[in-house]
C-alpha cells in the first residue's frame, strides 16, 4: 500500500473566477436596489465603468485560453461548440486575428502585461490589446 503522503494532490482543473449563474444573481439584486431608489446615477456610471473594464478582462482571458487550448492539441471541432456555433469558423477567425498580434498564448500574455504598465521592451508604445475598452 502506497503513503498517502507520498501521492501526488489531486489536480482540478481551473475555472473562471465567476459564472454567468454568480452574474445573473447579483444583477437581479442590484435591480432590486435600483428599482428601489438606492443606487444613483453616479453610482452607476461608476458600475458601469467597471464593468467594461472587467468585460474587457475577460474578453482577454478567452483570448488567452483559446490560444492556450490549440496550443495543448485542441482541434477547432473541440473548441466549436463554446463559441455557441456547430462549426469551425468562429474560433478560426478569432485565432487568426490573434496571430496577426501574437505566435503564442505566453507572447498574449506578455502583451497584456505590458499594456497594463504601458512598457514594452523597446520603450516603445505598447501594441494595442486584442480587445480594448471603448
Amino acid at each position: 500500500m502506497s503513503n498517502p503522503s507520498m501521492e501526488e494532490p489531486e489536480r482540478r482543473p481551473p475555472h473562471a473566477p465567476i459564472t454567468s449563474t454568480q452574474v445573473l444573481a447579483w444583477l437581479q439584486e442590484t435591480a432590486e436596489r435600483v428599482r428601489a431608489g438606492e443606487v444613483a446615477a453616479p453610482e452607476l456610471i461608476t458600475l458601469l465603468g467597471e464593468l467594461r473594464r472587467a468585460s474587457t478582462a475577460f474578453a482577454n482571458a478567452s483570448d488567452w485560453t483559446l490560444l492556450a487550448a490549440r496550443e495543448a492539441g485542441a482541434s477547432l471541432r473541440q473548441i466549436a461548440p463554446v463559441f455557441g456555433k456547430g462549426y469551425v469558423r468562429a474560433p478560426a477567425a478569432r485565432l487568426e486575428k490573434l496571430h496577426r498580434q501574437v505566435l503564442n498564448s505566453e507572447q498574449f500574455l506578455e502583451l497584456l502585461r505590458r499594456h497594463e504598465t504601458g512598457t514594452n521592451a523597446h520603450s516603445q508604445p505598447a501594441p494595442p490589446r486584442p480587445h480594448e475598452e471603448t
